[in-house]
């Protein structure tokens, strides 16, 4: 009540269980069929491609720290100037260097990673509490090739919930999630699909579509908050009327190399502040 009388917004975990008494053990049975506790546990890789993104990047790995699940973080640098690097490190987080271009950077964290699931996570995107539950859960039922969470946008703006909205009912009902949602996937599957094409706008698209053929995308019931600085910057009309014609054009047949340049261009010049 109290956050909510702060304008904050507010969403609800899904109930946990322990393990106490005897009669509890089946919970713990369930754990391991789910999170492959066996002989060959389940471990995540979090690869995140990142230039100059100094004042989010620890951020991004102060809520992947600690968790037994997860292996390795693994920030993916693109040339970034502005010590990027030195505080990814100072987190912990494992860093390697590649082309500047979100495709490559994530392709090479993939090669790179240990992990047998592989979480591809924006520097500016939050992830929620318990997120490693929701990835193991997912990627455990027999029919689904790929997952990712639902949308949060991290601002006020009314038309955010209308974008959150819209970006929710793709992804469940379409399974067309895209990059801000933090894909995850095995990692033997995203190799045999060929990973990211190494394109400049599009990747997350493109390998959506490749998967959504093979089976089910798996939605988690919660969401990650993703930062809304592009549409603080830019402007909200703007920049959704940009993200829209990007798809439409994708889909008719316009290279990902014209698309990037429409796209830097139709961002070029900024909204009065």
């Amino acid at each position: 009540d109290a956050a909510s009388e702060s304008n904050r917004r507010v969403a609800l975990l899904d109930p946990l269980e322990d393990v106490d008494r005897p009669e509890d053990i089946p919970v713990w049975e369930e754990e391991v069929r789910v999170g492959g506790l066996g002989d060959e546990p389940k471990t995540l890789s979090i690869i995140i491609p990142a230039i100059d993104e100094a004042d989010g990047i620890e951020s991004a790995l102060a809520g992947t720290q600690g968790i037994p699940r997860v292996k390795e973080r693994i920030v993916v640098d693109g040339g970034s100037r502005d010590g990027t690097e030195e505080r990814a490190l100072a987190c912990g987080a494992k860093v390697i260097a590649a082309a500047p271009m979100r495709s490559a950077q994530m392709n090479a964290g993939a090669r790179a990673a240990e992990g047998t699931v592989l979480l591809f996570l924006h520097a500016d995107t939050r992830l929620p509490p318990g997120f490693e539950h929701h990835v193991l859960e997912i990627l455990d039922r027999p029919d689904t090739v790929a997952g990712a969470f639902r949308l949060g946008i991290d601002g006020r703006f009314p038309g955010l919930r209308v974008i959150e909205w819209l970006a929710n009912f793709r992804s469940i009902f379409m399974g067309m999630p895209y990059g801000d949602q933090a894909i995850f996937i095995s990692a033997d599957r995203f190799h045999r699909a060929g990973g990211f094409p190494e394109i400049p706008i599009m990747e997350d698209f493109a390998l959506m579509r490749r998967l959504r053929s093979q089976g089910r995308i798996g939605i988690a019931r919660t969401a990650v908050t993703t930062s809304a600085r592009r549409y603080d910057e830019y402007g909200f009309w703007r920049t959704t009327w940009i993200n829209q014609l990007m798809i439409i054009a994708y889909l008719v047949g316009i290279s990902p190399a014209r698309l990037a340049r429409w796209y830097r261009s139709g961002l070029r010049r900024r909204v009065p502040s």
